[in-house]
């Protein structure tokens, strides 16, 4: 009863034509395997196909594991949090800002009054009409103190100018911090992008592997049909290229990743709907403004005109106030003193024009560079906001035609195992494009929230949308 069994499972899977001629030639014993045989050990034919879970291997925290697939929002943050501690650019963006501060103290220390003693020793001597009156080693001493009284208000644009410099300093180094957990975000997609394309070509290769095994049982009873077998092996050393090139790219993804945030990485998370709602355009449009670059392209105009203004009050009479007392000792004693109101007016110059003009060329070209800088970043966000609506849209066509496939590669195989209507190649075909609908439909999913990501670093940041 068994070998009849065997015999028409054969016989159904090679189709009537085959059969026949295998009755013709009554082979001494039917074969001890069916057609469709199982997969070999450690291969999965089928079952699989739909689970997509990026692995949790390599998590030092099983806590940190268990975030990375229950609050993708938090891991992410998480992730970004730590490469920004790590951050040597970061760093020097704060290091920037701290000097820049220092400056603006210095700025607002100069209309403190100003105090210096002057020590000199040395051989000295006075003459009058040609008779030395007196000759011989002295010491001097000098006391100076003096403050301005009015200056145009040259100071308080000085002031100003390095506020505004120290804004565009704490921009840069928010704008160095953005920078930094936007690559972190994009990698950690990027890597859990790769992760899931991995587990769909493994499921290919295992497809074809059981294919291939097929095959090769029947080869063995009908060797005219070996042109399907090298086909079948063509097609399984195509899936293991494409997995093999996929695991590539995640290793360097995963390299570049461990620069970022240090050993051990986090583990990967479960991050294909994370940002996959398209903002509003308008609320972004606003939020530009916002932006750490737009912040420091304005605080930068806004010095420049600053500067500009300092240089004209420069070019003003300086009204100032002064106290002076010079004692010496050696070829006598002798003091004097003087204090009271000093004015400066200049009368020409030959720099005041030129230095006038260049400074308010470079508030003229600030303030045109900070336009600039937003009419492009509103005209890109326009563009990458319609990138990710397509993006968006794809990946739902894409899924309406995964349900058709995945329909027509199981009827396809059905009737090529059991009725002998289909050819392996129909077969091949429904599973290749099948596979390859998934795996396109996983990159218009992350090319969209990859958009998303760029959209809320270019306002207030994606760690800001994030939360």
């Amino acid at each position: 009863m068994r070998a009849l069994l065997l015999m028409l499972s054969l016989c159904l899977a090679l189709g009537p034509a085959h059969a026949q001629r295998a009755a013709k030639k009554k082979p001494k014993a039917p074969p001890a395997v069916p057609v469709a045989p199982a997969a070999p050990s450690g291969v999965r034919c089928g079952g699989d196909d739909e689970a997509l879970r990026p692995a949790a291997a390599g998590a030092a925290n099983p806590a940190q594991a268990v975030q990375a697939q229950s609050d993708p929002r938090a891991y992410l943050l998480q992730v970004a949090d730590s490469a920004v501690q790590r951050s040597r650019s970061v760093n020097v963006a704060q290091l920037l800002e701290a000097a820049a501060r220092d400056d603006l103290r210095d700025a607002q220390a100069a209309s403190l009054p100003q105090m210096q003693l002057n020590l000199t020793g040395g051989y000295g001597g006075s003459h009058l009409n040609g008779v030395n009156l007196s000759s011989g080693v002295e010491a001097r001493a000098a006391l100076q103190i003096g403050g301005p009284l009015w200056d145009w208000g040259r100071q308080k644009q000085l002031v100003e100018w390095r506020r505004q410099l120290g804004e565009a300093a704490a921009a840069g180094r928010a704008n160095a911090a953005e920078q930094v957990a936007l690559q972190a975000v994009s990698l950690s997609l990027d890597r859990s992008r790769y992760s899931l394309q991995s587990q769909v070509y493994g499921q290919y290769v295992r497809k074809m592997a059981c294919l291939v095994e097929a095959l090769q049982t029947i080869t063995q009873l009908d060797p005219g049909r070996a042109s399907e077998l090298v086909q079948a092996q063509k097609n399984q050393q195509q899936a293991e290229l494409a997995l093999a090139t996929t695991q590539d790219l995640l290793k360097s993804n995963e390299t570049r990743l461990r620069r970022l945030v240090g050993d051990p990485l986090p583990p990967v998370g479960s991050l294909s709907a994370v940002l996959a709602q398209l903002p509003d355009l308008g609320l972004l449009q606003k939020d530009l403004l916002a932006a750490p670059d737009v912040g420091a392209a304005t605080a930068q105009a806004l010095a420049a005109q600053r500067l500009a203004e300092a240089t004209a009050a420069g070019q003003k009479p300086q009204v100032s106030w002064l106290g002076s007392a010079n004692a010496a000792a050696g070829n006598g004693r002798r003091v004097d003193y003087i204090g009271g109101v000093q004015v400066t007016v200049p009368l020409w110059r030959a720099t005041d024009e030129p230095q006038l003009s260049a400074a308010r060329r470079r508030a003229e070209a600030a303030n045109a560079q900070r336009d600039e800088a937003l009419d492009a970043k509103t005209w890109r966000l326009t563009e990458i906001h319609e990138a990710a609506g397509n993006s968006l849209d794809r990946a739902k066509r894409i899924a309406e035609l995964l349900r058709a496939s995945q329909q027509l590669r199981a009827a396809t195989l059905q009737q090529w195992q059991q009725l002998g209507r289909r050819s392996l190649f129909d077969v091949m075909g429904a599973e290749a494009d099948y596979y390859s609908l998934r795996v396109a439909q996983i990159n218009a999913l992350y090319d969209a929230q990859q958009a998303v990501a760029v959209m809320g670093s270019m306002g207030r940041g994606v760690t800001a949308l994030l939360r």
